[in-house]
């Protein structure tokens, strides 16, 4: 099997701020989760809309949340539907945020398609926030979220045959042609007939080709790794310095509670050649569907002194056969403890990869970013169909993001920790940092919720599974 190498450099650039909210992972015993539910008052709540052009270059919904119970409403796990009809031969839609009084770096937007459409209704544009847009305290609103969107090939649009389009809407006002809902509860609007946005839609199907692993291992050594597709990362190369190596006796499965996690133990001197990193990486078969993995992030070394730009991750990759490669691929979560890549604190990265140079360095990606510490145990979720990439954190929204990233051929999933070139610390003190995984999931060309994944890895513990994979290829 061809190793995945990763990029040694990124593109980074200033983006959302994140909250975590726990999902609760069924049978998780080795990682407790944190349970969250939106509180009831969440109901109480209106959109108001303003039609900030009625052209025909681009749309632009103007909306505003306000909360009219008396208790505060977090905005993050909130969304909001803007119906319309789909003009004909339009390729496809961008949305764009011009301005929010909350941060257009805390609203996200992608677009659906309706099951039932109408005369005026075969698509939304779904808007959505990450924690960083806060929440609404009782009476106050969300302030101007002015955002647009327009034809991918930038051609004339029709918003007269818009489900919620209103032309004499000038100013803000109650408007019940859009939709507020938080999970598969409808808070306030109605849909275009036979498309209520509480339908949860098809429930998963359990027998679809899925891989399931619960790092139930003895040790690296372990035949059951290379029998089930895994490898074992050893020798040098990149990421990280020029010198350092991969120490697969590093990577290891203690019990924690009852069952046992994957542990990914990185250490150093303070040197490369005396820096070892690890890695744990599945064959090339994936591509479509949705990808999982429950993950215990550090912010400290579990010895020895702190300071160095760690990265911790979960990520799919096809290797980059050429520089701009256009068959190379690549979904991140990357959590930084420490900084690096120019930041001086902890931030966690979604970011999408088309391709990259590495000589000169030039990158097609996307990233979304959340600066906050995420030590502990994080539920994260990404989703690939034709349409969109979205990122979950503890089942909630964290990124968004569409063509031209969307992978064009099969890749691995990896989990790797490693140590940024020149972000080694000052010290020679020899020290160690963990990265733990409860388990990684995929469902092939399935769609889920996080939710519904919480209920997938739930069952294959109630039923006694450890592995299973039924996914073709390989």
């Amino acid at each position: 099997m061809t190793k995945t190498p990763r990029a040694t450099a990124r593109l980074r650039t200033t983006s959302a701020l994140l909250a975590a909210v726990g999902l609760l992972a069924a049978g998780a015993v080795s990682a407790p989760a944190a349970a969250g539910a939106p509180d009831a008052a969440a109901g109480n709540l209106t959109a108001q809309y303003h039609a900030g052009t009625t052209g025909s270059e681009q749309a632009e919904p103007w909306l505003k949340l306000t909360n009219t119970g008396d208790t505060s409403v977090p905005l993050s796990g909130l969304t909001i539907r803007y119906y319309f009809k789909a003009d004909a031969g339009a390729p496809g839609y961008r949305f764009a945020c011009s301005w929010a009084v909350r941060g257009c770096a805390n609203v996200t937007g992608t677009f659906g398609s309706l099951a039932a459409p109408t005369a005026t209704a075969d698509r939304y544009l779904e808007i959505g926030f990450t924690a960083g847009a806060g929440s609404l305290a009782p009476g106050a609103n969300s302030g101007d979220l002015q955002l647009r969107f327009h034809r991918t090939d930038w051609q004339p649009l029709n918003q007269s045959d818009d489900y919620s389009f209103g032309a004499a809407q000038t100013a803000y006002a109650d408007w019940s042609k859009v939709t507020v809902q938080r999970g598969g509860t409808l808070l306030w609007g109605t849909a275009p007939e036979g498309n209520d946005p509480g339908d949860p839609g098809d429930p998963p199907d359990p027998n679809g080709p899925a891989l399931f692993d619960d790092f139930d291992y003895t040790g690296h050594t372990d035949a059951r790794l290379g029998q089930r597709g895994w490898t074992v990362r050893s020798g040098g190369g990149g990421p990280g310095a020029p010198g350092v190596g991969w120490a697969p006796e590093q990577v290891t499965f203690p019990g924690d509670g009852a069952a046992a996690v994957l542990n990914l133990r990185t250490s150093t001197d303070g040197t490369a050649a005396g820096t070892r990193q690890t890695e744990l990486y599945h064959q090339r078969k994936f591509q479509q569907g949705t990808y999982a993995a429950r993950v215990r992030f550090s912010d400290a070394p579990v010895s020895g002194p702190d300071g160095d730009q760690m990265v911790q991750t979960f990520f799919t990759i096809t290797p980059l056969d050429a520089p701009m490669d256009p068959d190379y691929g690549e979904l991140d979560f990357e959590y930084l403890p420490n900084g690096g890549w120019g930041e001086s604190s902890h931030i966690l990265y979604a970011t999408s990869w088309e391709t990259y140079r590495p000589d000169p360095w030039e990158a097609v990606n996307t990233h979304t970013a959340a600066r906050q510490s995420y030590a502990g145990w994080h539920d994260l979720v990404i989703t690939v169909d034709g349409d969109s990439i979205d990122y979950y954190v503890d089942g909630q929204p964290f990124a968004v993001h569409g063509e031209p990233y969307l992978p064009e051929t099969p890749m691995s999933i990896n989990l790797n920790h490693w140590i940024i070139s020149g972000g080694l610390a000052g010290s020679t003190t020899p020290r160690a940092y963990d990265q733990q995984v409860d388990y990684v999931y995929f469902a092939k060309d399935q769609t889920l919720t996080p939710a519904q994944v919480a209920e997938q890895v739930a069952a294959y513990r109630a039923g006694g599974v450890s592995h299973q994979d039924t996914v073709p290829g390989g």
